[in-house]
């Protein structure tokens, strides 16, 4: 299929990768040298999301290999995204991340048992962070004594990742931090990329989040320091201060 596939207009750019549009679809090009396996891994989530139902996302074609690159091709959605929306009509910010929480909230009553466990990637990427030994320990006994639930977690719930398209369908980008575990964890995700990026709206999406779940905040808050130090590993400037604050933060009062 390799050989059918005309690179069009790029259409989107990430750490790893390229997207550009190929007729009908959508072709995310992975840098020169990027894990085979990782590139697998995502596909693979995506093609189980895919049998879960009840949720919208592109689906997925092919795992091509183009000019010792690989990609995967998907089907192109016409639209634009959610931070385009908010960026565009700051008046209907609120209504906006109403339909943010409502979005993550019925994923969130989804199953899939294919999906690695949330624990395990998260303690992973504590292991593989530099924190000091300590520390590690500290936020590890926290993730381990964490209720064990096995809902199914974007993982990378933004703004940017849920597509509005042009005949009005909503649709979930990026599946590839995708796992199964506590609901709370992930809202507690997001919330801290909101944090990073749009301090403006972090506390709307929160609010709106416990109030409409009926989550203490305060449990949301206790996964603060473990998702922020897994984020670590990430190493993005202008981050680390403030998630190493948050790492310090051990018991909400």
């Amino acid at each position: 299929m390799a050989n059918t596939i005309t690179l069009e207009q790029q259409i989107g750019k990430g750490e790893f990768n390229e997207v550009y549009r190929s007729g009908e679809l959508a072709v995310k090009l992975f840098n020169k040298g990027y894990s085979k396996a990782d590139v697998m891994n995502e596909a693979y989530i995506q093609a189980r999301i895919e049998e879960v139902g009840g949720i919208n996302i592109p689906k997925l074609h092919s795992i091509p290999l183009m000019n010792d690159r690989y990609g995967i091709v998907m089907d192109y959605i016409p639209g634009k995204n959610m931070a385009e929306l908010i960026y565009e009509n700051p008046k209907d910010t609120e209504k906006y991340i109403d339909k943010l929480v409502d979005i993550q909230m019925e994923i969130h009553t989804k199953r899939c048992p294919y999906l690695i466990k949330m624990r395990d990637k998260l303690a992973d990427r504590i292991n593989r962070s530099d924190l000091d030994e300590d520390k590690k320990f500290e936020l590890l006994t926290m993730l381990d004594g964490s209720p064990k639930h096995n809902k199914v977690t974007h993982g990378d719930f933004t703004p940017h990742n849920i597509m509005v398209g042009e005949d009005g369908k909503i649709y979930i980008l990026d599946w590839n931090h995708a796992s199964q575990g506590n609901a709370s964890a992930d809202v507690a995700r997001t919330y801290l990329w909101l944090c990073l990026h749009h301090k403006e709206i972090a506390e709307l999406y929160l609010d709106m989040f416990c109030q409409k779940s009926r989550t203490d905040k305060r449990y949301v808050q206790r996964w603060m320091p473990v998702v922020a130090g897994a984020r670590l590993i990430k190493k993005k400037d202008g981050e680390e201060e403030l998630l190493r604050k948050w790492v310090d933060v051990v018991l909400y009062e």
